[in-house]
């Protein structure tokens, strides 16, 4: 079974709450599912950002980088991955995996 997240409390009993983004590293690679969920793809520029945000305050917490520090290598790889690739992966209807 794979290992899950537990819900964040502030979603927990929200009938009004959605999931837009699951992911889960698998053989060293990431495996992902996502609802497209917002009208305008900009919108995910802010989702990325915010959970950027929320991982360099976890190294900062956890590790021996600041929060500056930790935010400036995960928007430096971000930046690398874009201009070159190293996997673009596929993505899938999930009409096309059996759900």
């Amino acid at each position: 079974m794979a290992k899950e997240q537990p819900l964040p409390p502030d979603v927990m009993g929200r009938d009004d709450a959605i999931e837009v983004l699951r992911a889960f590293v698998v053989d060293g690679g990431l495996s992902i599912a996502f609802t497209r969920a917002f009208e305008e793809p900009d919108m995910w520029g802010l989702l990325l950002v915010d959970i950027a945000r929320h991982a360099a305050r976890a190294y900062a917490r956890e590790s021996g980088y600041t929060e500056d520090e930790a935010l400036t290598r995960i928007v430096d790889m971000f930046e690398a991955e874009i201009a070159r690739p190293t996997d673009l992966g596929d993505t899938a209807l999930r009409s096309q995996q059996g759900h």
